[in-house]
């Protein structure tokens, strides 16, 4: 009996592995790889319409940014594009923002300042900043990053403005971060991958759930018609994903994905720093739609019952020939596919290629995950985030 149950189990991790397998596959293969082929066709094709330059407002907010925007706000008047303002945000800064602002609009006429007092009192003044920029912008097309931001090139406001069509009303772009000498830069560049891998690959096929703040563009009618972020006002977070969360649509999103059309931002130089920016980000996936609930949860959950089967399965069975050898190959050639998929995109990027680091970081990821949503957020259920 006790072998009968014995090979039963075995049987059944087997089966949990190949099915894991074949959802991990499938998503590697099919979204997280629509970056590659987007490029690819891209590439093909000389579209006339990037000649299309319709008037663009772009927003960027601001707190305490005086060092960020006197290296970053000039790239932004170096864009190739005939016509657009630029509307800056003043949140209530006590640094030199307000004079370097001031220097600013002296040699720049399309720069527009607007500034919000300090001692406004909101749970999320990145919301109400983003809101009175929004208000201020005399075009129809927006067009938001921050002002720890950079473009990679003359092109980006062409490149993100190409995508809108007749009934596009969300452009999703990518912002990445500057690359760096050290362990927990490695691990912000190789999770932001992953992260612009899975809402630009879902969005490609018809399920846009989130976008980032840094590179993202909207109409301006779209977001008073869904009277802006009024429907999460409760938490500091979600300017950019829950927008996109609740409002995005396969009929009016289009995505960007050239290496000309991403931001750059300047990481965080410690795991504190960073941990607390993720939990930040993270805590605004409570408000998402329960469709993209579930579709967050597909791949970590996957990915999570792969590992624990194959794990019992090596334990358990190493000495069944036919199981070792069948999990052992699933795991090889999702590592492969994986290795694939992660270096044809951060080629596309101008990034190294991956290898071994790619086995650590696709186990501690989701592991620092479950800890901030499980362990971290109970014993944290008040906590007050900075802007």
């Amino acid at each position: 009996m006790f072998e009968t149950l014995y090979i039963s189990i075995g049987y059944i991790l087997i089966a949990i592995l190949s099915i894991t397998f074949l959802i991990q596959l499938y998503l590697y293969i099919h979204p997280y790889s629509s970056i590659i082929r987007k490029n690819k066709k891209e590439k093909k094709q000389n579209s006339e319409e990037d000649n299309v330059q319709p008037s663009v407002s772009i927003i960027i907010c601001a707190k305490n940014e005086s060092n960020n925007l006197q290296s970053f706000l000039p790239l932004i008047f170096e864009q190739e594009y005939s016509d657009y303002e630029v509307i800056v945000v003043n949140d209530g800064s006590f640094d030199d923002t307000v004079n370097i602002l001031k220097d600013f609009q002296s040699k720049y006429n399309n720069l527009y300042v607007t500034n919000i007092p300090e001692d406004v009192n909101i749970i999320s003044r990145k919301k109400l900043a983003l809101t009175v920029g929004i208000k201020a912008a005399k075009n129809e097309i927006l067009l938001l990053t921050d002002a720890d931001c950079r473009p990679s090139s003359k092109h980006w406001i062409s490149k993100m403005v190409s995508q809108f069509k007749p009934g596009t009303e969300f452009v999703l772009g990518i912002g990445d971060y500057l690359t760096e000498k050290s362990f927990i830069n490695k691990l912000i560049c190789y999770d932001t991958l992953t992260i612009a891998m899975q809402y630009i690959g879902f969005a490609a096929i018809g399920s846009p759930y989130m976008g980032v703040g840094r590179n993202i563009a909207y109409r301006r009618e779209t977001f008073f018609n869904n009277n802006g972020f009024a429907g999460f006002l409760q938490i500091s977070s979600g300017d950019d994903d829950l927008f996109v969360n609740h409002h995005a649509t396969k009929h009016n999103t289009q995505t960007e994905t050239s290496f000309e059309s991403i931001t750059l931002s300047i990481p965080k130089h410690t795991f504190k720093d960073w941990f607390h920016q993720k939990t930040r980000h993270l805590c605004s996936s409570k408000l998402y739609t329960t469709k993209s609930k579930y579709l967050v949860m597909i791949e970590p959950i996957t990915k999570g019952l792969f590992y624990l089967s194959l794990l019992l399965l090596l334990i358990f069975y190493y000495n069944n020939y036919y199981l070792t050898i069948a999990g052992v190959s699933m795991y090889l050639i999702r590592y492969f596919t994986q290795l694939l998929v992660y270096n044809l995109t951060s080629k596309i990027y101008k990034r190294k290629n991956l290898y071994l680091s790619i086995i650590l970081f696709d186990l501690l990821l989701p592991l620092i995950n479950v800890y901030i949503f499980t362990i971290y957020n109970k014993l944290h259920k008040r906590v007050e985030y900075s802007w």
